[in-house]
């Protein structure tokens, strides 16, 4: 591979995107295909104290505005630290989530106007794009219920209960079908399932880097 492609797994909670970027992970060894793993917000260490802020805080009252600019500047970090230098490299970066995270939570769910959201994401990112968005699709209530299936409680996000994710996922099912390289995956099924869907996607998008071996 000459040059560097990013993929960007995205979705509501619980549909199941992390299980999925594992899977891809090892069906990319399987290839001897050579990648970066990370997730986002977090992979760099200002991104992880981010995270921990925006997500595992739910006693914190955080306003829209600061929840956003929160997650921003751990994008800007993850694609200074993590994404341009592996891309630079060759490699292909698999991340668990990216820009479209935040056109969803934080333009839909939140209500702040997706233009600006756009806009300050741009300049987040230096304009870096994915090559491919996996966008999960599964009912929120169907993803909580995985979520909260075996312990109590939940993060902040989680906390914000059905009719937000219900906003969040229709914002995903639109930005599916205007976001340049989105291809929408049924997220129901158990994961091998879901996985030989993502292989059939990747292989009709990105077909120069992923062949049919291994299918």
């Amino acid at each position: 591979m000459s040059e560097g492609r990013l993929i960007a797994l995205e979705g509501v909670e619980g549909a199941g995107k992390t299980t999925q970027a594992e899977l891809l992970t090892q069906w990319l060894i399987e290839l001897g295909i050579r990648f970066t793993a990370a997730r986002e917000p977090g992979g760099t260490e200002v991104g992880e104290a981010i995270r921990e802020i925006v997500q595992d805080r739910p006693e914190l009252a955080v306003p829209a505005e600061t929840e956003l600019l929160l997650y921003l500047g751990s994008r800007a970090a993850f694609v200074r630290e993590i994404v341009r230098p592996a891309m630079d490299r060759g490699e292909l970066v698999v991340a668990d989530r990216y820009s479209m995270s935040t056109f969803a939570y934080q333009g839909y769910g939140r209500g702040l106007d997706l233009d600006r959201v756009r806009q300050l994401d741009n300049f987040a990112t230096g304009g870096l794009r994915p090559d491919v968005y996996l966008v999960f699709d599964l009912p929120a209530e169907d993803g909580l219920a995985r979520q909260w299936h075996g312990h109590a409680g939940g993060d902040r996000i989680e906390r914000e209960g059905d009719a937000f994710l219900r906003t969040v996922r229709d914002g995903y099912l639109e930005l599916a079908l205007s976001e340049p390289g989105a291809h929408l995956i049924d997220a129901s099924g158990d994961a091998a399932a879901v996985h030989r869907r993502v292989r059939e996607v990747l292989m009709e998008a990105l077909p120069e880097t992923f062949s049919t071996e291994g299918v």
